[in-house]
């Protein structure tokens, strides 16, 4: 608990995620037992960062105005997002999933302007090449999670809530696609004019990916409820080119990140070991899967669909793997030579 890294509600997100792709591939009892592991793990986490934050308020907040660790505390966010979903989905609990929603508002709003507000004032500041990783585009999964989850509930909601949720929605979604432009300009920057070594790479850098199919999902999602708001059946082609542009971005990302993941497991020979941090790595492998299905539905994309099958099973067998390395370090940990 002490040393509990902040990122870890990547496990829920990557969990959920998962567990959504098989409910949408008609796997009903893998997704069914993803929802109730994925439940147990996200009240787990969430007393463990209560008690860590009272019992070790220092180091808590001292990791919240972190360059490097500050950013993991959005996965709470998509975590109560992502739960949020499956909840409307599996259990069919309007109810639940709009208190995951107004809990992941709250601790976005209260993430977002304190985060960035501490790493804005603080005198002492790492070089970019030292506070830059990966994990700052989680702030951009948060905020996308929540668009998806409006518009999700808005879909379900009585008129006129329904417009409103929408309106949210929305502004959620243009406000994420924003934020990734900022971050990806910098991450970019670093990766092309830094000296980048083996221990650079960490595993959320996949967000990269990862950030652009929340992105693409949410506006699907829009694209969808357009019946449902006239302002946005007036941004249909806006809406339509955008969620395509994310999917394109995110599809390009997925070879160089192997490639880099080659390099480095590879060629430099970096060792390949459970880490909180692989969570980041599996959840974009199933959000790419939900995305790119449901894309392929909302914009008449047939020739997508072989697609999604594909990398849902790398996705699944990505969880698999994790799940083994975290079960292994927990026996590690706990279990004591007689």
């Amino acid at each position: 608990m002490k040393h509990l890294p902040p990122a870890y509600f990547a496990l829920v997100m990557a969990t959920g995620v998962v567990s959504i792709a098989a409910w949408d591939f008609g796997l009903p009892v893998i997704a069914m037992g993803l929802f109730v592991f994925n439940l147990a793990a996200y009240v787990v986490l969430a007393c463990l960062n209560v008690l860590r934050s009272v019992r070790y308020p220092g180091l808590f907040f001292a990791d919240m105005t972190d360059h490097r660790l500050g950013p993991g505390f959005f996965t709470a966010v998509a975590a109560s997002c992502i739960l949020g979903n499956q909840c409307l989905l599996m259990a069919r609990s309007l109810a639940a999933a709009t208190v995951f929603l107004v809990l992941g508002t709250a601790l976005w709003i209260g993430l977002t302007y304190t985060i960035f507000t501490a790493l804005t004032v603080k005198r002492d500041k790492p070089p970019l090449e030292k506070g830059l990783t990966g994990a700052w585009l989680i702030a951009v999964v948060s905020t996308q999670s929540i668009a998806v989850l409006a518009a999700q509930i808005a879909s379900e909601w009585p008129q006129p809530l329904r417009l409103e949720l929408n309106f949210f929605a929305l502004s959620m979604w243009l406000w994420g696609g924003m934020l990734y432009i900022w971050i990806i300009s910098l991450i970019f920057y670093r990766y092309t004019f830094f000296a980048f070594s083996p221990d650079d790479l960490t595993p959320p850098y996949w967000i990269n990916m990862g950030a652009m199919a929340i992105s693409t999902l949410a506006g699907a999602r829009l694209v969808q409820n357009t019946p449902d708001a006239p302002f946005l059946a007036s941004l249909l082609p806006f809406l339509k080119g955008f969620t395509v542009l994310y999917w394109a971005t995110g599809t390009w990302w997925i070879p160089m990140l192997l490639v880099l993941g080659v390099w480095r497991h590879l060629i430099r020979r970096f060792p390949l070991r459970y880490d909180p941090l692989y969570w980041g790595a599996v959840f974009p492998l199933g959000m790419y899967t939900v995305a790119t299905k449901q894309m392929a539905v909302a914009l008449d994309l047939p020739f997508l669909t072989p697609l999604p099958p594909v990398v849902f099973a790398a996705a699944l067998a990505a969880w698999t793997l994790a799940f083994i390395g975290l079960a292994s370090e927990l026996v590690r940990k706990l279990v004591r030579p007689v």
